[in-house]
């Protein structure tokens, strides 16, 4: 039995996560799950799944979570402290980190420095300290395996392949809800409007990242730590079946892509079998029925949050951190409709322009470049 410990495991990722195990209950096993504050939501996926440990980031959720499952041979914790000790747990095979947030950074270091693999599905981690992540991974042996879909597409692209021979990446993107808007539609658009994606299903805050095109800004600084990349070469493409989930373009001309239907499952099974290959209910994709398969070129002018992210890519060292927070911080205020969806670049940009770079940050002065960008 392969033991995971999820991180993240009541929100879109961590859920589907669970489908995942409930297909290959003869080969996976949990033994931790965390969550921020739904204490409902974890209580039932502890009687489920029993894992050995439970944590809720919130204190007083944790407290109310403890009282419910006293019933139950688990171990309930909360904060920070909790992530951790879930995250260096002995017996995990590999840790899928699927929390929202800067709060995945600290409990991905500590499993790494335990020499336990990770599943990575929070962009965060390595967009604000990929140059930490990395080299600690390479010098403890452990696997970063990407559970994003682009992502697990380009890691699956290069199996076999030598890295050094990449000449660049083409990193896919359906276009979201407002593909082909102009800057002055995009001012009338509604969060209503902005939470329609069309072919993906996902929490909140990314279908919005989507629709603004900001996450693929953060997959680009994503996939140069994962696969030694100059964000310079990768380029967005908008395909708006979203079929190919990525690409790689090799230096003789050749072009490597995976392929299948828009279902986070298949990534997240992929992490968690890999280097294997496992049977999926997934539905399986019908060519005769895709039939046609098309490419636009990603409009960085309309969509400003793209522009941004390769403004900070560029920038390197605490500035990533401050555009990731400044959009998670706007988005937040959108989905509350406290400002326009059309805003949120604004807001990025303004906390961008006030920020002074630190070049190498550490852990602190990532957290402190957050917490400037929140106020």
């Amino acid at each position: 039995m392969k033991k995971i410990v999820l991180l993240g495991s009541t929100g879109s990722i961590g859920r589907q996560t669970l489908e995942v195990v409930r297909d290959h209950a003869d080969e996976l096993e949990v033994s931790a799950l965390c969550a921020g504050s739904s204490v409902n939501a974890l209580e039932e996926q502890i009687r489920e799944f029993k894992p050995s440990l439970a944590v809720l980031y919130d204190e007083k959720a944790a407290a109310e979570l403890k009282e419910r499952v006293k019933d139950l041979s688990v171990k309930v914790l909360a904060g920070m402290d909790g992530l951790i000790e879930a995250a260096v747990l002995p017996e995990a095979d590999v840790v899928l980190t699927a929390v929202v947030g800067m709060i995945g950074i600290r409990p991905t270091i500590a499993a790494i420095e335990a020499g336990h693999d990770i599943a990575l599905a929070n962009k965060e981690t390595l967009v604000c300290a990929g140059h930490i992540i990395m080299p600690l991974a390479k010098e403890k042996g452990v696997k970063i395996l990407p559970v994003d879909s682009e992502h697990s597409a380009i890691f699956q692209s290069l199996n076999g392949e030598p890295k050094n021979r990449i000449a660049k990446i083409w990193l896919t993107c359906s276009g979201g809800p407002f593909r082909g808007y102009t800057s002055e539609q995009l001012k009338n658009v509604t969060v209503e409007d902005a939470l329609k994606h069309p072919n993906w299903n996902m929490g909140n805050k990314i279908t919005i990242d989507s629709a603004s095109m900001v996450n693929k800004g953060l997959e680009i600084m994503e996939a140069s730590w994962l696969f030694g990349v100059n964000h310079k070469d990768i380029n967005v493409l908008v395909h708006p079946q979203s079929i190919i989930h990525s690409m790689v373009e090799y230096v003789d001309g050749a072009v490597m892509a995976e392929l299948g239907m828009p279902d986070m499952k298949l990534p997240i099974q992929y992490a968690l079998f890999y280097p294997d290959r496992k049977a999926s209910p997934a539905k399986k994709a019908d060519f005769y029925e895709i039939a046609k398969l098309t490419f636009e070129k990603a409009d960085t002018e309309t969509f400003r949050g793209l522009k941004l992210a390769l403004r900070a890519a560029e920038c390197g060292g605490s500035m990533p951190t401050v555009f990731n927070a400044a959009n998670e911080r706007a988005v937040a205020l959108c989905l509350d409709k406290k400002i326009n969806f059309y805003e949120i670049p604004d807001i990025i940009e303004k906390c961008m322009d006030r920020h002074k770079l630190i070049e190498d940050p550490d852990v602190e002065q990532i957290l402190d470049a957050e917490r400037e960008a929140y106020e």
